[in-house]
């Protein structure tokens, strides 16, 4: 078995690592069942319990999907500003697929010019590079910029929607729906707070070499420079994005990130009473994410778990492996108290392929919900010949173990 070692200490009690050969059959999670447990952000109760003015909050380690505070998660509300994020996104995606470029422009119409609250005040008819206009999205959130995206890249802004809802849902954005690329009050037009931190999870991940835009605290434009409303940006968090929210239905919103010892947080609340409740809870809550919780890489890629026992096989064993890293966000007090359990239906009959996926890490913790993952057989066994069979048949029922 691996040892499950953090900082030279043990976090488990090799005592606590158990292994359960079922007598019926046990139903293995598919591989895919791991790789959705990382990215999807998965229900957890922290054991410390924080407060928030927030009407809807959420916060989850951006590694793991671990959620460590929850308030009305899945509750469609408008997500002022905040939806801007998916605006971005998609121009982000453009650029990666080579199919935009920062020196490309597009020309403002008299509909963007128009738009009231926030503005990068562009000029009509005016030819906007793409590089200014996503600066004007992020760091001065500005409407016009967002309608000159939308119409440069699908004609109008309603067709521009209906990237964004097509985009969402391959996201498995659950209760978002876009009316419009700015995130001005529109009837229907909602997100909840689960989404808008699935939302920036991907936006970190999938486009590292822009998200960088999303730490700027400044931008100048026309003459005229703005600073981001992001409040994190400017206290000693690590923050490094995203972005703010606030229209008088909604409340005062943010979505936000943090980064610290190579540990990240992502923070969303929403319907704040008012921007310095929204900037003080805000770093409240984030400096309390990263000090009652802690990522412990339990195993790592290949590690051999265990060695199941196999029945009428040329090998009497066969090694249990993890095929990726698995990691857990955990209390920092609950740490000691989590148990490891490998689970399979054995002895496993021969022959058993290479790769397949014969067992379970069965993983539990304080407050946490318990944790399926596949294990792979680390190596092919044959099956034994005929006289082998029967020879180890008989020998089974005579002294009834496997020998």
């Amino acid at each position: 078995m691996a040892s499950i070692i953090v900082d030279g200490k043990p976090i488990i009690d090799p005592g606590t690592m158990t292994r359960s050969r079922q007598l019926t059959t046990f139903v293995v999670p598919a591989a895919s069942a791991l790789l959705g447990w990382f990215l999807a952000v998965a229900p957890f109760a922290p054991a410390a319990a924080v407060d928030t003015s927030a009407k809807q909050a959420i916060m989850i380690d951006a590694e793991t999907g671990t959620v460590l505070l929850a308030t009305n998660a899945d509750q469609a509300v408008p997500p002022s500003s905040m939806s801007k994020m998916m605006t971005v996104y998609l121009v982000f995606e453009r650029l990666k697929e080579k199919s935009l470029s920062l020196d490309d422009s597009f020309v403002v119409s008299r509909k963007a010019w128009k738009r009231g609250g926030s503005k990068m005040f562009v000029g009509v008819g005016k030819s906007v590079s793409v590089t200014d206009l996503l600066r004007g999205v992020i760091v001065q959130s500005g409407n016009d910029a967002s309608i000159v995206i939308a119409e440069g890249l699908a004609g109008d802004e309603k067709s521009f929607a209906a990237q964004m809802n097509q985009k969402a849902r391959e996201m498995g954005l659950t209760n978002s729906t876009f009316k419009n690329a700015s995130g001005w009050p529109e009837e229907g037009h909602l997100m909840s707070v689960r989404d808008i931190a699935t939302l920036a999870r991907r936006t970190i991940r999938d486009f590292p070499e822009y998200y960088k835009i999303y730490s700027e605290k400044t931008f100048t434009y026309n003459g005229i420079r703005q600073g981001n409303r992001n409040p994190l940006l400017y206290r000693n968090v690590g923050a490094d994005g995203l972005k703010t929210g606030h229209t008088k239905a909604a409340g005062y919103g943010l979505a936000a990130s943090a980064e610290r010892d190579g540990r990240r947080l992502i923070l969303v609340l929403n319907g704040l009473p008012s921007a310095r409740v929204r900037a003080v809870e805000s770093h409240s809550l984030m400096a309390w994410g990263f000090r009652e919780f802690r990522n412990f890489k339990i195993f790592r890629k290949g590690d051999t778990v265990e060695a199941a026992e196999v029945w009428l096989g040329k090998d009497k064993t066969v090694p249990l492996l993890v095929d990726r890293d698995v990691t857990l966000t955990l209390p920092r007090r609950a740490r000691r108290k989590a148990k490891v359990k490998v689970v399979y239906t054995g002895p496993i009959p021969a022959p058993i392929a290479k790769g397949a996926v014969i067992a379970t890490l069965s993983i539990t913790a304080p407050d946490l919900p318990p944790v399926h993952i596949p294990l792979r057989a680390g190596k092919g066994v044959e099956r034994l010949g005929l006289m082998g069979r029967l020879s180890t048949s008989l020998r089974y029922l005579l002294w009834g173990a496997l020998k």
